[in-house]
């Protein structure tokens, strides 16, 4: 006895089945995340940068720490927020050895990690920019982030200072 099912049945069958295999071996590859950045998501990046950015990781290898990159260019500007993680044994004293580069300007960064500061990082005239960098247990961290636009509409001085502590918020508790 021949099977009851008509034959343009048995093709749909077939070809759903070859689609729902496609769909679910090709999953994995769509589900991949571009940036693998263990402290900020892209997205919490471009929020606090306030446009879409391209992140980058860039693992720790010898003295090197591992550093997070998110990016906005465009229109003769960019944004950039920056991540840095290294683990030593003399955390403090490492820590204070960094912040020595804004003096008198460090503001502490309370309820951020162990211990933590900020002040504005400025790198070139003209440019914005704030600086946090904290301790928590023996990892230290540094985020810059940045505005080639002195006038920046978005990363303004004040939302600068917000912006970085929630940073610093972001990655002090993924550190610990």
């Amino acid at each position: 006895m021949a099977n009851s099912v008509p034959l343009p049945m048995r093709s749909m069958r077939m070809l759903v089945g070859i689609a729902l295999v496609l769909c679910v071996t090709s999953l994995p590859r769509a589900a991949h995340a571009a940036n693998r950045c263990p402290w900020l998501t892209e997205a919490t990046a471009s929020g606090l940068i306030g446009a879409e950015a391209v992140g980058s990781f860039t693992a720790a290898s010898g003295t090197q720490p591992a550093v997070c990159t998110f990016e906005q260019k465009g229109n003769g500007m960019a944004r950039s927020l920056t991540i840095t993680v290294e683990v030593v044994t003399e955390a403090h004293v490492r820590m204070a050895s960094i912040a020595q580069a804004c003096g008198a300007r460090a503001a502490p960064l309370n309820a951020i990690g162990n211990e933590a500061v900020y002040c504005d990082s400025d790198l070139r005239r003209g440019e914005l920019g704030e600086r946090a960098i904290g301790r928590v247990r023996n990892q230290v961290f540094t985020i810059d982030m940045n505005s080639t636009l002195k006038d920046d509409p978005i990363l303004t001085r004040e939302a600068l200072k917000t912006r970085i502590y929630t940073a610093a918020e972001q990655v002090a508790g993924n550190l610990f």
